[in-house]
């Protein structure tokens, strides 16, 4: 029987030793820039882990001002998109890394408005799309952008 073990446990080794793993990354860094609108609550703008950036929600704040560039959805869009590049600006990421994008509207009846300016960002190959109503985005903002990139 000691045979058969310490042939099983061999046999074991040997394939545990050919067997290869990826490397999960294990560092996390935390993205600040000025670039964008600071924090208006508690989370980070961005996180960076490995070849993956996540970036949190954008409004169309002007990060000068911290007031919403203003009251139509258009001008929020441009403004939340070029705060969405900001972050990912800060750590050599671009919009062309983006691969998937949760969008948040004040009004799905604006659908097709906010399709027209996001094809200009996202021409071609656009990334994975969620979009949905909410009932309320912070400071009565008409969209809320999150994206998740990765090169």
């Amino acid at each position: 029987m000691l045979k058969y073990i310490s042939a099983t446990l061999l046999a074991s080794l040997l394939l545990l030793s050919c067997t290869k793993t990826a490397p999960i990354p294990s560092e996390k860094t935390v993205i600040q820039t000025d670039k964008a609108p600071a924090v208006i609550g508690i989370y980070s703008q961005g996180i960076k882990v490995g070849n993956t950036v996540y970036v949190s929600g954008q409004i169309g704040l002007v990060p000068e001002t911290r007031e919403l560039s203003g009251d139509d959805l258009e001008s929020q869009t441009h403004q939340a998109i070029k705060n969405i590049e900001a972050v990912l600006e800060a750590v050599d990421f671009s919009l062309q890394d983006v691969v998937s994008a949760n969008v948040f509207l004040d009004d799905l009846n604006d659908y097709q408005a906010f399709n027209e300016i996001y094809v200009k960002y996202f021409p071609i190959d656009p990334p994975s799309r969620l979009v949905v109503e909410a009932a309320r985005i912070p400071l009565d903002a008409k969209v809320e952008i999150k994206v998740i990139a990765a090169k």
